[in-house]
Formats: structure tokens, C-alpha cells, sequence
């Protein structure tokens, strides 16, 4: 006759501390901890939460969000600037340009306002100078000049403009309505 093999019997004590350690490494990986990453994703929210608030609340914020990085929420402040123009024609001048909120006696400040805010990217600036070594076309596009002065997002400014080659030509152009369209 053939006896049935089963194992051996265990403990009463022993069973007690095999069998949780063999049920908890089967459903939880080793070190995981459920209210840490609860509290991982509730501090993700938070952050996310924060950072449309602030894209909400200041339209330069939509500027550091295109170059991939997340402002801290800071007050607005307003971009001034005093746009001197001179043998420009009927467009001679000094102009006070305000936007965020805009404002100031300049012809077109809505117009100019929004130029500048398309103008403004990561990487470049409305006012930046035609790069050394640049190819340009020489014509002579009149002798206007124009200065601008004061801040643009958070950014000191003080930058020249003219007419004399095609690369000045199309740095003035770029800048209408902030500059006076030329005609000369």
C-alpha cells in the first residue's frame, strides 16, 4: 500500500512570519511606499496648478512657458519705453510707449504694444542689433534714425535704429507701428 507524501508540518510560530513576508513581496515591489507617492503627485498637481495661475495672470509668463521654463508668479510690471525719432518726416518726435497696461502718448499704442508682444521670443530680442559679419544689401533707405529707451519684459533696453543698409531697412521695418513707417 502506498502512503500519500505531504510536507512536513510547520510550526505554529513559524507560519506566522513566513507566510506575510511571502503574501507582501508577491503584491507590493520591495520599498514601496503608497503615501509617498501619493504626496509625490498631490505636490505635482499643486506645482501645475501654480503655474497656470501665473500664465493666467501675466501675459509675459506665456513667453518663459514658450522657451519650457515655469515663472514663478510675480506681480506685473509695465513696459515703458521712450521712442525718439528724428528726420523721419512728419513722424519726428518723442514718444512714451507703455503696455501691460497700455498707455502713453504714442500714435498707435495698441498697434505697437501687440508688435512687440509677437516680436518678443526666446532666444531674441525686438531690439537686438544686426549681427557682425551679416551679408547686407547697400541701399540707403533715407537718413531717419530712431532711439529706443527703458524696459521690455523685465529687460533693460536701449537700442538704435536707421536706414543704412537693407539689414537696418528691415530691422526698422520689423518695428512697425512701434517705429513710424518710412517713406523717404
Amino acid at each position: 500500500m502506498l502512503k500519500a507524501l505531504s510536507p512536513p508540518p510547520v510550526p505554529p510560530s513559524s507560519a506566522a512570519q513566513v507566510v506575510p513576508a511571502t503574501v507582501a513581496s508577491q503584491h507590493r515591489p520591495r520599498g514601496h511606499r503608497p503615501l509617498a507617492a501619493l504626496r509625490q503627485l498631490l505636490i505635482g498637481a499643486v506645482a501645475a496648478l501654480t503655474a497656470v495661475t501665473a500664465l493666467a495672470s501675466d501675459p509675459r509668463a506665456a513667453y518663459a512657458a514658450d522657451r519650457g521654463a515655469m515663472p514663478l508668479p510675480t506681480p506685473v510690471t509695465e513696459d515703458r519705453l521712450t521712442i525718439t525719432v528724428e528726420k523721419a518726416g512728419g513722424a519726428d518726435g518723442t514718444y512714451e510707449l507703455e503696455c501691460h497696461p497700455d498707455g502713453g502718448n504714442h500714435p498707435d499704442v495698441q498697434g505697437a504694444c501687440d508688435r512687440l508682444g509677437r516680436s518678443t521670443t526666446w532666444g531674441s530680442s525686438p531690439f537686438s542689433p544686426v549681427a557682425p559679419g551679416t551679408m547686407c544689401t547697400m541701399q540707403y533707405g533715407g537718413p531717419a534714425t530712431a532711439r529706443i529707451t527703458g524696459t521690455w519684459a523685465g529687460r533693460a533696453v536701449d537700442a538704435r535704429f536707421d536706414r543704412r543698409d537693407g539689414c537696418e531697412i528691415a530691422r526698422w521695418d520689423a518695428l512697425v507701428p512701434v517705429l513710424p513707417p518710412f517713406h523717404g
